[in-house]
């Protein structure tokens, strides 16, 4: 019984070699390969994510040192309403819980979502490793870039969103101040809170996608120019409508950063054209007529074109990676 065991082990890693890019350096794959090699990323991203999400539900009521807990995280905007405006607010700062097992599921929640943030890297490492071996080494750095200044923008934006939500808070609690106290049910004021990080991380990703869309030739800086009073003004209008509560703090922050941002994506998109401009003039591209084949070298590649180096076994590499 054991020599079949041996067998089936060996044809497994038969297998992932075959998935290799050192042994199969075109990155072909049957569909049922595909479908393994799906089922196989997915189980591992999922088992970052439950992970994550046991340490955040562990760090949700524990201090890591000198980093409070995420529950203190949490609740800090809304114990900066003065104890007066709050419900049995001189004896401490606490939300209100209304039905049962409320809390617990609360601290999955925050947990899950503290613990995708924090174990990023593991689980998109895993979609990265599913789609890089189909990509040419130049695909797989512009893909890289895109994620990781993806990833950037998105915390820039929740880190924003954190530092308005104090404010806006105050404000939005501030009316009615003699006939209403505030007595904010927990599930309701951390799905607001989630809720403004997440729309304030994606609206982030506006400069990211105008910048990509300049460097495939879908928009160009002569238009985003002529756009631009119109774009501005739409962001506004987004920002009125995708801030819950409506709050002006919360709106004219998104704007105005909206705005910046959009205001970096046209430069850059400014410098590439001009760039791109330079280089067609040199090329003698733009004194092509209409008609004319532009001399482009049409001659398909297999696979990346690197040098080979060599290897510490004092064999040759074919330059490309084993990512999976």
């Amino acid at each position: 019984m054991a020599e079949p065991a041996s067998g089936n082990g060996e044809n497994r890693g038969t297998k992932r070699r075959k998935r290799s890019r050192r042994a199969n350096p075109d990155g072909t794959m049957t569909l049922i390969e595909h479908i393994y090699e799906f089922r196989r990323r997915l189980g591992f991203a999922l088992l970052a994510v439950v992970i994550g999400g046991i340490f955040g539900f562990i760090w949700f009521s524990t201090r890591l040192g000198p980093v409070p807990s995420l529950g203190e995280i949490m609740k800090a905007p809304y114990c900066a309403i003065p104890a007066d405006r709050r419900l049995n607010g001189a004896q401490g700062c606490q939300l209100l819980q209304t039905v049962p097992f409320e809390a617990f599921m609360i601290q999955i929640k925050v947990g899950v979502a503290a613990g995708a943030v924090v174990l990023a890297p593991a689980w998109l490492y895993q979609i990265w490793a599913f789609i890089a071996p189909g990509l040419y080494s130049k695909e797989r750095k512009y893909a890289l870039t895109f994620v990781s200044f993806a990833s950037v923008l998105f915390a820039s934006g929740a880190v924003l969103a954190y530092i308005l939500f104090p404010h806006a808070l105050q404000l939005l609690m501030g009316f009615g101040q003699g006939e209403f106290i505030t007595a904010l049910t927990a599930d309701k004021y951390i799905s607001f809170m989630l809720s403004l990080l997440v729309i304030f991380g994606i609206s982030f990703e506006l400069p990211l996608l105008v910048v990509m869309l300049n460097r495939v030739g879908v928009v160009k800086y002569v238009q985003l120019k002529k756009w631009r009073r119109g774009i501005v003004f739409a962001l506004f209008v987004f920002a009125a409508f995708a801030t819950p509560g409506s709050d002006p703090f919360s709106m004219l922050g998104l704007a105005a950063a909206l705005t910046v941002l959009f205001e970096i994506s046209i430069q850059m998109s400014r410098f590439h054209d001009r760039k791109k401009d330079q280089l067609r003039s040199e090329e003698g591209w733009d004194k092509l007529a209409d008609d004319e084949a532009a001399p482009f070298d049409y001659t398909p590649s297999k696979v990346d074109d690197e040098p080979s180096t060599p290897t510490a076994s004092g064999g040759r590499s074919s330059g490309t990676d084993d990512i999976t």
